[in-house]
């Protein structure tokens, strides 16, 4: 798996003894695509303003005109406020899991698998949403808090143990 080399200026200002950058490389990639997921949530909600007939006069009140958006376009909304709460919980988990990695705690593969399927499951959580399969729905965030619980659990171990 590629790296995701740190910039030298940063590695030196860190006061930690740093083995393996690859080490942290899915825990990084996960909080960006994280981060990319919860703008990417903007996408639905958008094409439901513009079905609503957004004007710029709805920019002095945006939750206003959410009566106007058609069903799917406010599920979309729903999707894309609970966007920012996975990303909150799911971001320090990530932060957690990358500096045990940075501190050389061993990697767990299960802790890769969680980084890597956390957008994934995050981006199926939106479409199944606006989709309005509730189930999917429920499949990808339970998968989604799983996989946060998962780095949390091995961040603080990787922690502990260095």
């Amino acid at each position: 798996m590629p790296g995701f080399p740190l910039p030298a200026a940063l590695l030196a200002a860190l006061p930690l003894p740093v083995t393996s950058q690859a080490a942290g490389a899915p825990f990084a990639w996960s909080l960006l695509l994280s981060g990319a997921v919860v703008v990417a949530s903007l996408i639905p909600l958008g094409a439901a303003r513009s079905q609503a007939d957004f004007k710029p006069s709805d920019l002095a009140a945006p939750r206003a005109m959410f009566e106007r958006l058609p069903a799917w376009g406010k599920r979309a909304n729903w999707a894309h406020q609970n966007c920012f709460e996975a990303f909150t919980l799911h971001a320090p988990a990530c932060l957690l899991a990358l500096v045990a990695a940075l501190h050389g705690a061993p990697v767990a593969g299960v802790a890769v698998l969680a980084a890597w399927l956390h957008p994934a499951l995050r981006l199926g959580y939106i479409g199944a949403y606006v989709a309005n399969l509730p189930p999917l729905r429920s499949l990808c965030w339970a998968g989604g808090i799983v996989s946060t619980a998962i780095l949390y659990g091995e961040g603080l171990r990787g922690v502990l143990a260095g």
